[in-house]
């Protein structure tokens, strides 16, 4: 059993906990917090063991009547593979307790690229993980980017992709995020990061990207344009799609009509939290003008990163290939509607 610590408890880390609680070779050997609040006490009542990140806070835990396992340098000493799911740019300083303690590290999005020896998607360039000590594991936009990538890619060949992403304002409880009443280019320059961040996946890909952010909550959506290198149908590209595991291609009969009706959708299936882990992609979107692919597809933030997470750490550990860790994650999650 691959024993997980997970530097950071909040909206990814505590997903990613539950995510390698779930899997069959692997345990969560702790979850590290910097202050007492309502995650650091569900993280007790679920039974993770919880180490302090800050010493000097150790205190307030007790104060809070929170019982703690350590601090988190005993976490990162005892765990075979880290999860750092802090904040952006706190992994990287976090980066040479890892390195003391000779334990590998996974990083989310928010870090640079050039921190670590390698970004990662599993879909994409799973075995480049392999024996590597420290792996980025790409943001949210650049995932659901690189998953539907990958089998275009390698059907039809791809001259150029070209997407613009409509991006939420804030996750659920970011109640200091914004903007309230405004759509924002974001950033107002070309391309916006996630073009030369899918890159770190697939060096050679033409893409351009833009961003706006809008007032919402729930999900981000991309409106995508991708000029195929041979000859597709919509139905050829559907059926290609359809048969990927982290590609929710939504039927017409479901009558979803954007993001609201996915997130109740989840919540119905008694997804965990109302998660959707995979791409969301409107099936009759799906059009195909001369050599252009265009679609549209949701991707909720909070959670398509974290089978990617899962993954990695088998990746790291060396402990299985790409085809039977996707398939070991996604059946260990219940993944596919």
């Amino acid at each position: 059993m691959l024993t997980v610590g997970v530097n950071g408890y909040g909206t990814i880390g505590k997903r990613v906990a539950d995510a390698v609680r779930a899997q069959p070779d692997m345990d969560v050997e702790g979850v590290a917090k910097t202050r007492p609040n309502f995650e650091a006490e569900r993280a007790v009542a679920k039974g993770y063991p919880l180490y302090a990140a800050i010493e000097e806070r150790a205190d307030q835990f007790a104060e809070a009547g929170i019982d703690l396992a350590g601090m988190v340098e005993e976490l990162v000493e005892a765990a075979d593979v880290m999860v750092d799911a802090t904040p952006s740019g706190i992994g990287a300083e976090n980066k040479s307790l890892y390195e003391e303690h000779d334990t590998p590290a996974l990083y989310q999005g928010g870090e640079d690229a050039d921190l670590v020896d390698t970004s990662f998607n599993a879909r994409a360039n799973y075995a480049d993980a392999a024996g590597a000590d420290h792996v980025r594991v790409v943001s949210c936009n650049t995932t659901g980017l690189s998953r539907l990538v990958a089998p275009l890619e390698a059907e039809y060949g791809i001259e150029k992709v070209r997407a613009t992403l409509v991006r939420r304002g804030g996750d659920p409880a970011q109640s200091g995020r914004g903007p309230i009443n405004d759509i924002l280019p974001n950033p107002r320059t070309l391309p916006s990061h996630h073009g030369p961040d899918v890159k770190t996946i697939f060096p050679d890909l033409a893409i351009d990207t833009l961003g706006l952010k809008v007032p919402a909550t729930l999900m981000h959506t991309h409106s995508i344009n991708v000029t195929l290198e041979s000859d597709a149908s919509a139905d050829e590209v559907r059926d290609l799609l359809h048969d990927e595991s982290r590609l929710f291609v939504i039927p017409e009969r479901l009558d979803i009509d954007g993001a609201g009706a996915l997130k109740e959708f989840a919540l119905d299936a008694d997804r965990p939290r109302g998660d959707l882990w995979e791409n969301c992609i409107w099936g009759e979107s799906i059009t195909v003008e001369d050599d252009d692919l265009y679609l549209f597809q949701a991707i909720h933030q909070e959670s398509d990163v974290v089978p990617e997470n899962v993954d990695a750490i088998r990746a790291v550990a060396g402990t299985a290939d790409a085809a039977e860790s996707v398939a070991t994650t996604d059946d260990a999650l219940g993944m596919g509607f």
